[in-house]
């Protein structure tokens, strides 16, 4: 499941407008996948989306590894034509975010802060998703870094083989060509 969320910048405040959750059922379907990433495609209104779960994860409190009950751990990157929107990033801890808090993603040596809203997080601006895709389609791993709620410290590396060939095949696909 993911949501898809329209994001406003006024006044340097950062303002999530969530629309309703996306269900993977009757109008949702994998379309392919390329190496560590997925495609998905959804009709009325037409949506494509990749993702990827993490490849390894270290979940830490006071400085010491913990089992910990996460739910899903995901990276999407997202186009909507309806709405204009083209390669938008998100991510999802598979747990809530420490209020006032951001999250952490690092490539190869970039690293970007993401804003959170609950499990989610995003970059705060487009130009902030371009700069991370294209980092992400030069890079060979991404290291998402986070706190939740509950003072569990997160790391969840994923692998970006695939991503750019994954990435392309969505915008095509929500092109229509």
């Amino acid at each position: 499941m993911s949501r898809f969320i329209k994001r406003y910048m006024i006044g340097g405040t950062l303002l999530l407008a969530l629309a309703t959750p996306l269900m993977a059922q009757d109008t949702t379907s994998r379309v392919d996948a390329k190496t560590d990433w997925s495609i998905f495609v959804a009709d009325d209104p037409t949506e494509c989306w990749v993702v990827s779960a993490p490849k390894s994860t270290v979940n830490t409190r006071d400085g010491k590894v913990v089992a910990v009950n996460r739910g899903d751990i995901l990276i999407f990157v997202s186009f909507r034509p309806g709405t204009n929107v083209a390669g938008e990033l998100s991510f999802t801890g598979g747990y809530p975010f420490k209020e006032g808090t951001t999250v952490n993603l690092k490539i190869g040596s970039a690293s970007y802060e993401l804003f959170v809203d609950g499990e989610w997080a995003w970059p705060a601006s487009e130009a902030e998703d371009a700069k991370i895709t294209t980092s992400m389609k030069r890079g060979a791993t991404a290291i998402v870094t986070a706190q939740s709620s509950r003072g569990t410290q997160t790391e969840d590396s994923f692998s970006l083989l695939g991503f750019t060939a994954a990435m392309e095949d969505a915008e095509r696909r929500c092109r229509g060509n």
